[in-house]
C-alpha cells in the first residue's frame, strides 16, 4: 500500500487519500495569524518618593514625561535627567559661601577685563 511516504524519506506531496502537504513556513491551522500593533506609550504607574532636594525632586520628575512619549524620545529625557542630577551632585562639591574672587593670572594681573 503507498501512503505517500518513501522508505528513505519525508511524506511525499499527495500524501494519504491524496491529500496535498501544508506549504513550508505555515502550521496546520493558522492561517496567516497578524502579528499585533506594539501599544502606544503609557504611564507605568511608579510612585516615586520624594527626596527633600529640590534639584534631584525636579529632575526626577522629569522623568514621567516618558509616559507620554514614544520609545524614541526617551532618550533626550534621560540625558536631562542625568544632567541635572550631576549639576545637583557636582553643587556638593561647591564650597559654601560666596564665590572666590577670579585667580590672578600667571603674569600677574588679576582675573578681570578692563
Amino acid at each position: 500500500m503507498d501512503d505517500g511516504t518513501d522508505e528513505y524519506g519525508p511524506p511525499q506531496a499527495g500524501g494519504p487519500a491524496g491529500q496535498e502537504a501544508d506549504p513550508p513556513g505555515e502550521a496546520p491551522g493558522e492561517p496567516g495569524d497578524e502579528v499585533p500593533a506594539p501599544a502606544g506609550p503609557a504611564p507605568l504607574g511608579l510612585v516615586r518618593e520624594e527626596t527633600g532636594e529640590p534639584r534631584v525632586d525636579a529632575a526626577l520628575g522629569r522623568l514621567g514625561d516618558v509616559d507620554h512619549l514614544a520609545t524614541d524620545g526617551h532618550l533626550t529625557v534621560y540625558e536631562d535627567v542625568h544632567q541635572g542630577l550631576r549639576a545637583a551632585l557636582d553643587a556638593l562639591d561647591a564650597p559654601p559661601g560666596p564665590s572666590a574672587p577670579p585667580s590672578a593670572r600667571p603674569d600677574g594681573s588679576a582675573g578681570r577685563a578692563h
